[in-house]
């Protein structure tokens, strides 16, 4: 069933190139446009489901997740492995960003005319994106709110408090526990109901996309965007090897099984959408439940790997189109900065981005900068989405072997111990 869901994925994506070129090219740019905006809604409608289903699936697996750990101290000790490995995986995908980005180089040379104005002009706000901003935005002013808004953020916190304070009853409040369990259940049958109209969403939002801005977008900015493609392969072939190393070759079965819901993040260029799923096929690839639903919606706010290379690459690359050298110390005084920033993208629209402004503003590189990158943000985006949710399924699977909590299923062989 995975493999047909998954081939219909990959058609759906043909098909959606193929009838926006069509569009692009046989009807006037209004005609064309407006084909675009009727695709739209189907892709609208299926973020909409997503959005529908997230906050309570969150809430209710991390909770009985949680709850089931026994005491604070378990929950304390796989946050601070779930840290640690984030804060590795951040510091690699950010270095690897600044090193492919010297070696690519590929804003040297390309003369493009510079807007007349800077961020403003690309519709990014950098004013709400400050430290204050960040810290306070951690803790819920009211969970309704949070969960209004999809701030997956806050609402792990609250969960975490919640499941927490269940754990330490004596009794584990078995009526709530259950209540809470049977609603994991309830949403993960809504979640296998909505996943069911993926492939249309894919075939729409590819659609839309080529329709408006032409096939010819894959080509303008070839050397950047390839360069940062090639990049997100080395990426994921450093987190895989990492997998290998630590939890064994059984990695690469958890690599072909998320093919689905990486392949919806890539076309929907949303993390968020391949989260129901995503948190599916770990569980069915023997990570414990109570693992998962802790360590997946951490790593959506703390470990966007795909993002957080995008940061030194772009940023880099504008310094290079305008034809800047920035120093040594500077280099890593950037890195340090999107260290501590990168963390602040979850619940931030257009987070990249903002990141990027912000540190353009910082290092008094050109705010215009941003409106070379805009072009192509979304076919970026494509590439950062899929890559966080490889990257959040092998920290997972990571911590679960640190935790000795990866359960091998029946029809698979154990593997011998050394």
């Amino acid at each position: 069933m995975n493999r047909l869901f998954t081939a219909f994925i990959v058609g759906a994506m043909v098909l959606g190139v193929l009838v926006g070129w069509v569009l692009n090219t046989a009807l006037p740019a209004a005609e064309a446009a407006a084909w675009a905006g009727n695709l739209q809604i189907i892709t609208d409608i299926f973020l909409r489901l997503i959005k529908m289903i997230i906050a309570p699936l969150v809430f209710t697996t991390l909770v009985a997740g949680i709850a089931h750990m026994g005491d604070a101290s378990e929950v304390g000790r796989i946050g601070v492995k779930t840290i640690g490995w984030f804060i590795v995986a951040s510091v690699v995908s950010l270095t690897l960003g600044l090193v492919m980005v010297h070696i690519l180089q590929p804003g040297s040379g390309l003369n493009l005319a510079l807007p007349t104005d800077g961020a403003a002009a690309a519709g990014v706000d950098v004013g709400k994106f400050t430290l204050r901003e960040f810290v306070t935005h951690l803790v819920p002013a009211s969970i309704f709110d949070a969960m209004a808004r999809n701030e997956i953020l806050q609402i792990v916190v609250f969960s975490v408090f919640v499941g927490t304070a269940v754990s330490a009853i004596d009794d584990k409040a078995p009526q709530v526990l259950a209540v809470v369990e049977q609603g994991a259940q309830i949403m993960l049958k809504v979640t296998g109901y909505v996943m069911k109209t993926a492939p249309f969403a894919i075939f729409a939002a590819l659609a839309a996309s080529i329709a408006t801005k032409g096939i010819e977008v894959l080509f303008t900015y070839a050397k950047f965007v390839g360069g940062f493609y090639l990049s997100l392969g080395i990426l994921w072939g450093l987190l895989i090897l990492a997998g290998v190393v630590i939890v064994g070759p059984r990695i690469l079965k958890l690599v072909a099984q998320i093919r689905a819901p990486t392949l919806l993040a890539f076309s929907t260029a949303s993390s968020e959408a391949a989260y129901p799923r995503t948190l599916e096929e770990l569980q069915k690839w023997g990570v414990s439940r109570k693992v998962a639903s802790f360590v997946l919606p951490l790593g959506y706010s703390f470990n966007l790997d795909g993002s957080m290379m995008y940061c030194t690459f772009a940023t880099l690359f504008i310094a290079q189109v305008y034809g800047i050298e920035m120093t040594v110390a500077q280099q890593f005084t950037m890195l340090g900065l999107l260290m501590v920033t990168s963390k602040g993208m979850a619940g931030v629209p257009r987070a990249s981005l903002v990141v990027i402004a912000a540190t353009l503003t910082y290092f008094d590189l050109p705010e215009a900068g941003i409106a070379l990158i805009l072009a192509v943000d979304h076919l970026l985006d494509m590439g950062r989405s899929a890559t966080n949710v490889v990257g959040n399924s092998i920290a997972s699977a990571v911590v679960a072997k640190w935790e000795k909590q990866i359960d091998v299923p029946a029809e698979e062989p154990t593997p011998a111990r050394a």
